[in-house]
């Protein structure tokens, strides 16, 4: 009998040979600060290519210089910068893997100059004050975002994922705690999901690509954004066309109430909260290091997609172990058999 995880689902059109997906972790590996992938970038997901992930979803890339996370993220803010996505994209997909980049801006957890933000409130002690963004700021960042997705496109990657996690700037504008906004993009929760909600509208308007969303379920704050919020919020990005939900938690604030502890699988739940209100494929990371544990989540309901992340760092041929353990050895790649 087939396991769970090696059967393909599809994410909008695209096809993905198993469940195994790669979670974007940004690598600081741009030497010459112009956003390029490198020979590093190439080598490190096209090795998880060949060592039988079905997706991979590239480390946070940022939209515009000032939105980087640190000077060495990877960017798409710039046609230049295609040819050196397009040229690691056909070395993974060669192998198998469907490719998406994650589309992200830094906001007030940016180390850039020009830092921006909803509201002038800074992270922690250790970062800068942000500018408050002006209305025209936020159509602009808009517009990027829209402009990385078309390069994204012409790059050849299948997908992107909007970045609105972990505390960066879309994740800043849902929260009440970061955004004291008086505007139509402040206040209610209607106004504070207004502009991660134009951005998806804007992208499936103007680029043929399937667009997923990667969100924190919690911001871990005792009154703020919570597991019921990200409920409400699934359902208006499947209403406004999103293909799917990448569920996380947490990095919003430096000093929180109500985390949880990190033990595995410690932010399953949320995902299988969202899959409970949804109709597209939902993804759930955190903790998630075993075949068994992968096995179960897909069989509990919990999410229709595994994202891994350290594990892969630690282990690039997870795949191969887990098709030994379930018995399906004759799906590892023929030159690493000798190996299982």
């Amino acid at each position: 009998m087939q396991s769970k995880l090696f059967t393909p689902f599809k994410i909008g059109n695209i096809e993905i040979k198993n469940r195994i997906i790669m979670a974007p972790m940004c690598m600081y590996e741009v030497k010459k600060e112009d956003g390029r992938p490198r020979c590093f970038h190439r080598l490190h997901y096209s090795t998880r290519a060949i060592g039988g992930v079905g997706m991979i979803i590239v480390e946070a890339t940022a939209v515009e210089p000032r939105g980087r996370i640190s000077k060495k993220d990877l960017g798409l803010w710039s046609d230049e910068q295609i040819e050196a996505h397009a040229e690691l994209v056909k070395g993974c997909s060669k192998y198998g893997a469907k490719m998406a980049v994650q589309l992200a801006h830094a906001g007030r957890k940016g180390t850039c100059d020009g830092i921006i933000a909803p509201s002038e409130i800074k992270f922690s002690d250790d970062y800068a004050t942000p500018k408050k963004m002006s209305t025209k700021e936020i159509a602009n960042v808009k517009q990027s975002f829209i402009d990385a997705a078309v390069r994204a496109k012409n790059a050849g990657y299948e997908a992107v994922e909007i970045h609105a996690a972990h505390g960066y700037l879309i994740n800043q504008f849902l929260c009440a705690g970061t955004n004291k906004r008086d505007d139509n993009y402040g206040g209610s929760f209607e106004n504070r999901i207004r502009f991660l909600l134009e951005i998806l509208k804007e992208i499936k308007a103007g680029v043929n690509i399937a667009v997923g969303v990667r969100i924190s379920a919690g911001s871990w704050l005792k009154g703020d954004w919570d597991i019921e919020d990200s409920i409400k919020l699934a359902r208006e990005l499947e209403k406004n066309g999103a293909d799917f939900m990448h569920v996380s938690a947490g990095g919003i604030y430096a000093n929180v109430d109500v985390a949880p502890k990190f033990t595995p699988l410690y932010q399953a739940g949320y995902a299988k909260a969202v899959k409970n209100a949804v109709n597209i494929p939902v993804i759930a990371v955190g903790l998630i290091t075993k075949a068994s544990e992968c096995e179960a989540l897909l069989l509990g309901g919990v999410c229709d997609g595994v994202a891994l992340g350290r594990e892969l760092l630690r282990n690039p041929y997870f795949a191969f172990g887990a098709m030994k353990e379930f018995g399906e050895d004759e799906n590892i790649e023929n030159a690493y058999k000798r190996a299982y």
